[in-house]
């Protein structure tokens, strides 16, 4: 008879990956996720009624908007005009795969309204720098609304992550944007680019996409730690193919992208540093082969029942404070609820995913 030395055996339990098995059926899960959108959104449109109420026409001094931008500022700015001119299509694609969710078509909706106005305002970047005649301006709006913007990805799960990554991308786009209106770059080709009211407008674009990226950013979470293998592989698949929104059908599109990395607006590094790695840390993930590793070891284990639950195997990956983070979630859902009266009559409540 062969004998195992018991500190062995320890010494193994001890470096075995812990395996926290969910608790929680699929129409529980996504009854909290849907819980969590439809909270989520009620308290988004609640601040930003209360804190970016904005309008692109009247909230910045057009009149005193500089008219002799470098060309390739002037460039730049009418590349964020065309990817902002398909925003129709942002919203009815996307909206037409999410339309049962109260939430998170409701917040669609809303979201499409705030990317309206940035549309606006960069036309009328472009209108009040006078570089381009009315006439060009409404003439090129019309050659690229000639085409429509296909999603990237036709279900829930991977559209939520494709949107963490591009709103990332977007206020990046234009916080660097907001470092040469202010006169602050070190490419010599901005030096003279300096203009309050592009900085103004700039700032106030990017704290929409802050917001937009923060949003998306709880419901990744609310994937994250209720499917936490589907989440992780869906993000992995976004992070592999992702790109910009309408670069495929914007005339000249590779033109403006070498044009923001040049400004260092945009480029590899901004892409890997300040957008993915970013994300995701504030995804709990440590890197892209965290990420990896979490999907190899995410897997299916019966229960005491012989049912199949998902378990959540991450080394690398800070499970506990993904946790931690729908918990605050919950937690901010219900103070809203209890302010506007919904906690007394359809309370949101958090239920943990894992025993």
């Amino acid at each position: 008879m062969i004998s195992y030395d018991p500190e062995i055996i320890q010494q193994i339990e001890d470096d075995r990956p812990k395996i926290p098995v969910g608790i929680l059926s699929r129409e529980e899960k996504d009854r909290l996720i849907e819980r969590g959108f439809l909270g989520l959104y009620r308290w988004y449109v609640a601040r930003s009624q209360a804190t970016r109420n904005w309008n692109p026409d009247t909230s910045f001094d057009w009149r005193n908007y500089r008219k002799d931008h470098s060309p390739e500022l002037s460039r730049i700015l009418e590349g964020f005009f065309a990817v902002e001119q398909y925003v129709p299509d942002y919203v009815t694609t996307l909206l037409t795969v999410i339309r049962q969710s109260h939430g998170r078509s409701h917040f669609h909706i809303r979201w499409g309204a705030e990317e309206e106005r940035h549309a606006d305002l960069w036309y009328n970047t472009v209108l009040f720098g006078q570089q381009r005649s009315p006439e060009w301006l409404r003439e090129y709006m019309g050659q690229l609304r000639g085409q429509s913007w296909k999603l990237p990805w036709e279900d829930p799960m991977h559209m939520i992550f494709y949107t963490v990554f591009q709103e990332r991308a977007t206020q990046v786009n234009y916080l660097n944007t907001a470092v040469i209106a202010r006169g602050q770059s070190d490419k010599p080709q901005f030096a003279n680019d300096a203009d309050p009211v592009l900085a103004q407008a700039a700032k106030i674009i990017a704290a929409d996409e802050a917001a937009h990226y923060n949003f998306f950013l709880e419901g990744a979470r609310l994937y994250l730690y209720y499917y936490p293998t589907k989440a992780l592989e869906a993000m992995a698949d976004v992070i592999k193919h992702f790109a910009m929104p309408a670069g495929n059908i914007i005339p000249d599109y590779d033109k403006f992208s070498e044009l923001v990395y040049k400004a260092a607006i945009y480029g590899p590094r901004e892409h890997a540093r300040d957008v993915v790695q970013a994300a995701l840390k504030n995804l709990g993930v440590s890197g892209r082969k965290a990420l990896e590793d979490g999907i190899k070891r995410g897997r299916m284990v019966p229960d005491e029942d012989g049912n199949l639950r998902e378990t959540a195997i991450f080394e690398g990956i800070d499970y506990p404070s993904i946790q931690d983070s729908v918990k605050r979630l919950f937690g901010r859902i219900e103070q809203h609820e209890r302010e506007a009266g919904f906690w007394d009559v359809d309370p949101t409540v958090f239920k943990p995913n894992y025993a």
